[in-house]
Parts: structure tokens; sequence; C-alpha cells
């Protein structure tokens, strides 16, 4: 199973009677999902077209993170559908998924310390492209990682390491990419710069699921967003038109 990225329309957007799109590279059907006895997820619906940047808010515990587990392969729904370019794939193995082009870029960076950052990057080349292409397409990305090349990842800025994750998954070049709580511990200059290098990737065809528990620091490039409560889908809509859903949510604030 393989799957490429090529913009599709956001569900609501095509005039009547267009031809349908390809199918969204990722699609969420009435899915629950539990660790053991305890239910977390009741019902989630979530669509993400290619080409789009969709942000799943919400607090600590809404199930945000068990969403991108099940949509990873990581966690068997327990009942629902995940459809991945239009074929469902409940018993796809994780690693399949990520050969077929799915990334997910977990919270908490998860580098080596003793590792440098062109090793980090050495260690991508068992997809098959060289190092040299990595590379060169890292340091476009993430300009600062260039001159960190020789640096160990240990002695890294938390901003830094945090290019380093992000860059260590796109150099398997997929098409779908899942990211938790980017701005974790991250000065805001630094989120906002790590959120206009998603805004271009996503420019460029990929499509994007971005949770994060702080609303702004993601809304200004989303293209769709969806407030998770209680394991709940509460409200989804445009970034813009979730003001009011975002204060009741107490997910208004700034970045840490």
């Amino acid at each position: 199973m393989t799957f490429a990225p090529g913009r599709a329309p956001v569900a609501g957007r095509g005039a009547p009677g267009a031809p349908a799109g390809p199918p969204p590279l990722l699609e969420l059907r009435r899915v629950r999902a539990a660790y053991g006895a305890i239910q977390v997820l009741f019902g989630v619906d979530l669509t993400v077209p290619a080409g789009t940047v969709v942000a799943l808010l919400g607090p600590n515990g809404a199930g945000k993170t068990t969403t991108l587990r099940v949509a990873a392969g990581l966690l068997s729904p327990t009942a629902g559908e995940v459809r991945v370019a239009g074929r469902a794939v409940q018993g796809v193995h994780p690693e399949d998924l990520a050969r077929a082009g799915l990334c997910l870029i977990p919270e908490g960076r998860g580098v080596f310390p003793n590792l440098t950052v062109r090793e980090h990057l050495r260690m991508m080349t068992y997809t098959g492209r060289s190092l040299a292409d990595i590379e060169a397409v890292t340091y476009e990305r993430f300009p600062r990682l260039a001159d960190r090349r020789r640096q160990l990842a240990g002695t890294l800025s938390g901003g830094e390491q945090q290019m380093l994750a992000m860059a260590r998954g796109l150099a398997t070049d997929p098409a779908l990419l899942l990211l938790d709580e980017l701005s974790m511990g991250l000065a805001p200059i630094i989120v906002e710069e790590l959120y206009g290098i998603v805004a271009a990737i996503a420019r460029d065809g990929m499509a994007i699921l971005v949770v994060e528990q702080f609303a702004r620091t993601v809304l200004g490039v989303a293209d769709h967003a969806a407030i998770m409560v209680h394991g709940r889908i509460a409200h989804a809509g445009p970034p813009a038109g979730l003001a009011d859903e975002l204060s009741a949510a107490d997910l208004g604030g700034t970045s840490p």
C-alpha cells in the first residue's frame, strides 16, 4: 500500500455537482478507542485532505494523543474505521503505514543526545535516499541545523532539537504528517518559525494533522480546526469561526 500527496478539497468546499476529488489522506469515521476497560474516544469523526493543515485542539486528557495513536496504527480502535487515502487500514502494522507514507512525530522529540545532527540524518538513509539528498532538503528547511551539523543533539536548544525531530521524520518524504504538541516547552518565536515551516510543507501537498493544547500557536496556519473534549469532537470548522468555542474550552491562551 502506498499513497502520495495531491490536493483534495475540504469537505463542503466543492461546488454542487462538481466531480469528486481524491479521497482525504486521513479519515476517521466514528472511531472509538480504549486502554483496557477505560474508554477514551467516543465516536470521533475527523478528515485531513492533502495539502491542508488540520489542528486538533483540546485540554489535557481530551484524547488528542490517543487519536494520533489510532491514526498511526499504534492503537487499534474498538469501533469505527480509519481510512488512509481512501483505504481502510485497521490491522495494518504501524511500520507498514510508515513505509506507505505516514509519519508520526510524537511529543518529546526523542533525539539521541550522543549523536550529532548529521548522524541523525545518516540514520534516515535506510529509506533509500542518499545522505546528500537528505541533508540538502533538511538544511534548506532548517538552516540552523546546517550550522549545527557536527554538534551533539544533547547540546542543542529545545527548538533546535524539535527541528531535528521534524527533519528526521520528514526525511522519509511522507504524504501524511502527524505532529503531537509541536510547541511544548518552546519560546513563542521558535514556535512561530516551526509553524511557518509546517505551512510551507502543506503548500507542497502534504496532509498535516497537528495536536496542540495551546490554540493560538497553530490557528494562524491551520485550514481547519477541531476541538476535542472528553474524547469527542465538540466543535469543528474554519479557525476564524471557533473563537467563542475556544474560550469556552479554555483554549484561547498563547503558547507556553
